[in-house]
């Protein structure tokens, strides 16, 4: 839809998104909402996604509890490390994707766990990072991506990971 606009259109229309669900939420408190950021739930080569550098700028105006994000896949993994130019709002928790959901290669729990904690190093803070999946396993009507017995073993990997993450952390599971 903005393919063949300048990157300040799009994020234009963010703006007027999070603008949108600013007033649509305004009666309920931030920490009982999530948002959730999506580059869309394809199985693709993402090329033309927006950086997260950009986009956060906007989000962070989200009245909000948590974000939710996808840093599961390959393309935004990185990304990550952008949370420590761009600090999390002191008052948002992250919820960051650990476990991609377009392909059906299994994530290790170490995977999973090691995600985590990049997040929480990302983030500072161990209290506001909960681990979550990049989006829904089934998004498109009568469409899956994702083999069922997969995603039942992918959702194990994201809650052993979290119990090894949280060992790490507080030395406990």
């Amino acid at each position: 839809m903005f393919g063949d606009q300048p990157l300040k259109s799009f994020l234009d229309r963010v703006a007027l998104h999070v603008d949108a669900i600013n007033v649509a939420v305004a009666n309920i408190p931030p920490e009982k909402i999530r948002l959730h950021v999506c580059w869309g739930n394809w199985n693709g080569p993402h090329q033309d996604d927006v950086d997260m550098v950009d986009l956060l700028p906007i989000l962070y105006k989200a009245k909000v509890g948590a974000l939710s994000i996808p840093l599961g896949n390959p393309r935004h993994e990185h990304e990550t490390e952008v949370f420590k130019k761009l600090p999390l709002p002191k008052d948002m928790l992250l919820i960051p994707g650990v476990i991609d959901v377009t392909t059906n290669y299994l994530e290790h729990p170490e995977v999973v766990a090691n995600r985590i904690c990049a997040s929480v190093a990302a983030v500072g803070a161990r209290e506001r990072v909960i681990g979550g999946t990049d989006c829904g396993f089934g998004t498109f009507a009568s469409y899956e991506f994702i083999a069922e017995d997969v995603a039942w073993a992918k959702l194990k990997a994201l809650s052993d990971g979290a119990r090894l993450a949280t060992k790490r952390f507080w030395g406990k599971a």
